[in-house]
């Protein structure tokens, strides 16, 4: 039986590098994947997950309007695994297609993100997974500036804490760090 997957952590938790390795995990047996990853997204190259350490691969891009049953519904061949990068930034009409593919098409579903945002509000995606997620797993990593686990994302400008702005601003460790709750309130900069 499928089920639901959110697997969410801190910026720099290894979300991306995992859902490359899963996928090299199920093609290696010739059990075809399918990867997603929003259009927002575009760090590197729109249309791409890729990792911190350096791995790359082409994914699906999609916005709030891509058919994500339907694509995975035509498929062929069958798929073996659905593969979500950023669900954080995911409608509740998307992640409610993700829950259609398991449901229905009996197909797992692996959805990888954070929790919540830089002000340590949830993101749209992130609250609808911890809603209908038969499985949730934090991925974790450690504060920025001290050895506690990292929960939190601290956005930064020019060297500086920022608490207010838009929900969603794009970036690596040029605008945001991992930090522990501690760190979050008053971080050492």
């Amino acid at each position: 039986m499928a089920q639901l997957f959110f697997k969410y952590g801190a910026m720099n938790s290894g979300k991306s590098i995992e859902i490359l390795k899963v996928a090299h995990n199920y093609e290696e047996q010739n059990k075809p994947v399918l990867i997603f990853t929003p259009v927002v997204d575009d760090r590197d190259e729109v249309g791409f997950v890729f990792s911190r350490i350096g791995l790359r691969r082409q994914a699906i891009p999609m916005n709030k309007d891509t058919d994500i049953f339907g694509i995975v519904k035509g498929h062929t061949p069958r798929l073996y695994c659905v593969l979500v990068d950023e669900c954080q930034f995911l409608s509740e009409d998307s992640i409610k297609q993700l829950v259609r593919i398991v449901d229905e098409l009996d197909i797992p579903v692996m959805a990888f993100g954070l929790k919540n945002d830089f002000q340590n509000h949830l993101f749209e995606g992130s609250r609808q997974l911890l809603i209908y997620a038969d499985k949730i797993e934090e991925m974790k990593t450690i504060c920025w500036f001290c050895a506690r686990k990292a929960t939190m994302n601290l956005r930064v400008e020019n060297g500086k804490p920022v608490y207010t702005g838009e929900q969603i601003q794009i970036g690596g460790n040029e605008s945001y760090y991992p930090v522990c709750r501690k760190c979050h309130a008053n971080p050492p900069l």
